[in-house]
């Protein structure tokens, strides 16, 4: 609706400018479904804040974003690397959100389409549903996902579809066919509820690989605790601290087994010899480790985002596809 001002936002979702402006500037301190009502009075009226004319203006580049709830973790950064060298010889210039909150994840989903800061934008394991997906295709903002296979994925946006229970599925049948029958396995406790990320993406997995061979892996042999080597290094020792202690432990990233070789070496059990283990990503410390791993395409993944991300830039846009990642056992030093 042309001239659309805040005033018709507020008066059609019946709420103050001043709470249309926190929806739109600090969403955080609105209610979910107070939020959720201006944001789709917002989309029926076609309203862009003022501000975007100027932004407009001043870009002298393109903008890609990322948007990712896993800033810090080890694979992200990976991916990053991939996302980072396909642009290098681009026009555009990289600039990464970090998701904190879901008020925060709805908000950049919300105005990141109206306010133009981006011309492309790629979405790292959030949840996406239709809903977002016309609002980003109404307001013409090029997007791409890289998300999990058991996620509800958009047949309307292209994706980058990885699938960790396979790479999980892997990792069991290894180590079986290594002839360990006790196993453990630390993984992230993912506080994350606006992530897609939890444990059914390799814990499940694992663990129902294991039981189609008649071996049980109980909850007392799972260990979730913060991410990071300490907190792994922590809660490898409490397995291993078992009356029968596991053979064998399967961490969900290659960052976590580094955490239980430690505790290994600290008890003065050598690897693999008396307790193999085993990693997910293969990051790069992972090969100077000797890490035996499971790997999956990170950097691949980031720089096939960007190159479907500059298509539909370009003006050559493809149809929507979910392009699949495959996974490579990297039989090393530790199992």
């Amino acid at each position: 609706m042309a001239n659309t001002t805040i005033y018709d936002v507020s008066e059609r979702a019946g709420v103050s400018i001043t709470t249309v402006s926190r929806v739109l500037n600090s969403p955080d301190q609105v209610s979910p479904q107070t939020r959720a009502r201006v944001l789709a009075a917002i989309d029926e009226l076609d309203f862009e804040p003022k501000f975007n004319a100027l932004v407009r203006a001043r870009k002298s580049v393109g903008r890609i974003g990322v948007l990712t709830p896993h800033f810090t973790s080890d694979s992200f950064i990976d991916r990053l690397r991939g996302i980072a060298a396909a642009l290098v010889d681009s026009p555009y210039e990289l600039v990464i959100y970090n998701v904190a909150s879901v008020g925060q994840r709805d908000a950049y989903l919300s105005k990141l389409p109206l306010t133009h800061r981006v011309d492309g934008l790629i979405v790292i394991d959030l949840p996406f549903n239709e809903t977002t997906a016309h609002r980003l295709l109404k307001h013409q903002l090029a997007t791409v996902l890289i998300v999990s296979l058991t996620d509800s994925i958009s047949c309307s946006i292209s994706s980058i579809v990885h699938d960790d229970a396979a790479g999980s599925c892997m990792a069991a049948e290894y180590l079986l066919g290594r002839g360990h029958r006790c196993f453990g396995y630390v993984g992230e406790s993912n506080g994350l509820t606006f992530s897609i990320y939890g444990r059914e993406q390799k814990l499940d997995p694992f663990r129902q690989t294991l039981a189609l061979s008649g071996v049980p892996l109980p909850d007392s042999y799972v260990s979730l605790v913060p991410f990071g080597m300490e907190h792994a290094r922590q809660g490898a020792h409490r397995l291993l601290d078992l009356p029968e202690p596991p053979t064998a432990i399967f961490a969900g990233s290659d960052t976590q087994a580094i955490g239980v070789i430690s505790a290994a070496r600290e008890r003065g059990l050598a690897v693999p010899g008396e307790l193999a283990v085993m990693g997910f990503d293969d990051i790069e410390v992972a090969e100077f480790m000797g890490l035996t791993t499971i790997r999956q395409q990170l950097k691949e993944s980031g720089r096939l985002a960007v190159e479907m991300l500059v298509a539909q830039l370009s003006g050559n846009p493809r149809p929507p596809q979910q392009v699949p990642m495959t996974y490579t056992l990297m039989q090393r030093a530790t199992a």
